[in-house]
């Protein structure tokens, strides 16, 4: 059975990193990017989270040392009206999904959210990956919005799931 770690992300984890994103953008529909990235976009992206005191966290399989997955938040708009609120994003690398990695770095990025007094965590969800709404709802996520056709990927229209999570509420305040 394999064992994972969780841990902040280092400059030395970019490029598995950015494996893990670039093969989400060719082969998933969690990501509605359709052009891959180079390492730079992930550098200028890590210094950007780094700058505002945002998580970047992966999981490392103990036996090899492999980045599995990540995980990480930003602000969920650039309006200052939004700065206690913040948007999400997960990535398992396909050979590690089922070993509970998503809900593992949920965890980590929910408890660093309490740590910065935020207020809302949000998710945007493809309407279609249901594994993904089920994880966000057994861990107090609500849905406040459904957005059809609002992105376009490998020739369909896509349809968009907002949850979000009071972390006040969920913290007991």
């Amino acid at each position: 059975m394999m064992s994972f770690s969780l841990r902040a992300a280092t400059k030395d984890d970019l490029t598995a990193i950015l494996a893990i994103y670039n093969h989400e953008i060719e082969h998933n529909t969690a990501n509605w990017n359709t052009q891959t990235f180079a390492l730079d976009y992930m550098q200028n992206f890590f210094a950007d989270l780094q700058q505002h005191g945002f998580p970047l966290v992966v999981a490392v399989e103990d036996a090899t040392q492999h980045i599995a997955a990540y995980a990480d938040y930003s602000f969920f708009s650039q309006n200052s009206g939004y700065i206690y609120t913040v948007e999400h994003s997960v990535f398992v690398k396909p050979e590690y999904q089922g070993h509970g990695l998503g809900k593992r770095l949920m965890h980590a990025l929910i408890e660093h959210a309490h740590t910065q007094k935020l207020h809302m965590m949000v998710a945007a969800i493809d309407a279609e990956n249901v594994g993904s709404i089920h994880l966000h709802q057994k861990l107090g996520f609500v849905q406040t919005g459904y957005l059809p056709q609002m992105g376009f990927k490998f020739g369909t229209w896509r349809d968009l799931v907002y949850m979000q999570l009071n972390l006040k509420i969920a913290r007991g305040e």
